[in-house]
């Protein structure tokens, strides 16, 4: 495996290390009960942390494509979740999430910085790295 490759299933272990680290943090530390939509980005967050360390240790660059599928689902859910915080229209239309409103935001950071944005914006680089592995595998056949 390329060292370029390596980099970028380190740059996807650290990410999702840092988002999975930052839900427990708001949940068992702070004590942030997380609602429905928060559970789906969650699910789709916590395996790519262990996928990439296997695959690091591994050095199988290959598991680049389920990353960018379970990233960009999870990306989608956390987009959706955002509007549902952002966007008065999708927020009249918001099915109840459970105990916690899907809208209700725990963090607003700079009037834009909500968890989902945090979730996003991890899924979003997890994606993009995991895309660009695909374009060096597919160039090193």
């Amino acid at each position: 495996m390329s060292k370029k490759l390596e980099n970028a299933l380190l740059i996807i272990w650290v990410i999702s290390l840092t988002a999975t680290l930052g839900s427990l943090y708001f949940s068992e530390i702070r004590g942030y009960e997380p609602c429905t939509l928060c559970w789906y980005q969650r699910i789709l967050m916590y395996p790519i942390v262990l996928i990439s360390t296997i695959a690091y240790i591994q050095k199988n660059a290959k598991i680049a494509l389920t990353t960018a599928v379970f990233s960009t689902i999870g990306a989608a859910t956390s987009l959706y979740h955002y509007s549902l915080q952002k966007l008065v229209f999708m927020q009249d239309a918001a099915p109840a999430c459970g105990r916690v409103a899907c809208t209700g935001q725990y963090i607003n950071w700079l009037g834009f910085i909500t968890i989902p944005f945090l979730a996003l914006t991890a899924f979003i680089i997890i994606a993009a790295v995991s895309f660009y592995m695909l374009k060096v595998l597919k160039g090193e056949k």
